[in-house]
């Protein structure tokens, strides 16, 4: 019988805890789909409600818009202090974890050993935290705030000193310490589940201390539901953002016309590709 991911997590780490034990193995509940494999509640529904979603962005795109900007107006009017309150915890809980004993636990266990170099891990880092978003926000989002683009910090009077000196601020708010601690977080939970407790690489694993064995049910396909649904909305706003970066390049060096259409063919070149690289048929079909 193949010797599960699972369980070879298991026999990899010494640094194990009794608290944290189940039954429930990596993979069981998955089926093979295109060289994918897949959970099927939770890929089967969350794709179906993006593709509703999707559907009706595409049919009625107007409308959409509308709904979409009172949701996000109301959403920012109604719980930005929550937002501020939230990041700020995370940054001193993650400063907490840091300097507690628990910072000194090695993830993956004690006899791990990284399997990446410190400079591919910083390249791998920055380009998937922040790659698309930076390039584009980095210079975008001070002056959208400087110039009253979009509001500015705090209702300031735009291109003042003030607004400068907030502009900034609120920029590196959003790409600095802040955005990285909450990454951070996220990620953590998922390495240290997963790679020191030998439980699923989902968000589902983190809320096993909470949940128990509840979390290989319908609770956990919820939390795993909303996750995706999240990521991939995430992943959307920054591939939309690099197609109209590629889409401008395209037309500053090659005079191909900068519309909808060409950044619409760069999401679909771009999402065929990554679908060929992360397939494991297909890089067995190329590799072999």
């Amino acid at each position: 019988m193949e010797q599960t991911d699972n369980d070879k997590l298991k026999k990899s780490s010494k640094n194990r805890s009794l608290d944290y034990t189940t039954n429930y193995k990596a993979g069981q509940d998955n089926v093979r789909f295109l060289g994918f494999d897949i959970h099927n509640p939770v890929f089967s529904t969350s794709a179906l409600l993006m593709a509703i979603f999707i559907t009706f962005t595409l049919l009625m795109p107007s409308k959409a818009n509308e709904i979409l900007i009172a949701s996000r107006t109301w959403v920012i009017n109604n719980f930005d202090w929550f937002f501020m309150i939230s990041v700020n915890a995370i940054v001193l809980f993650c400063i907490a974890i840091a300097a507690s004993p628990l910072g000194k636990i090695r993830l993956g266990g004690d006899s791990s050993k990284a399997e990446f170099s410190t400079f591919s891990w910083y390249c791998m880092l920055f380009a998937s935290g922040v790659g698309i978003g930076l390039l584009f926000w980095g210079v975008a989002e001070p002056v959208a705030y400087y110039t009253d683009w979009y509001g500015t910090p705090l209702n300031v009077e735009a291109r003042t000193p003030e607004a400068k000196n907030l502009a900034l601020s609120s920029a590196l708010f959003h790409w600095g310490i802040h955005g990285w601690a909450t990454f951070g977080i996220v990620g953590l939970a998922l390495a240290f589940f997963s790679y020191n407790k030998g439980m699923p690489f989902t968000i589902r694993s983190a809320f096993y201390p909470i949940l128990g064995e509840k979390c290989w049910g319908t609770m956990g396909n919820i939390i795993d539901i909303l996750a995706a649904i999240a990521t991939v909305f995430g992943l959307a706003t920054s591939l939309g953002l690099g197609a109209q970066q590629a889409a401008s390049g395209l037309n500053y060096l090659f005079n191909i016309p900068d519309t909808t259409t060409t950044q619409v063919i760069v999401i679909i070149l771009i999402t065929i590709i990554t679908f060929f690289l992360l397939s494991e048929e297909w890089i067995k079909a190329f590799v072999f």
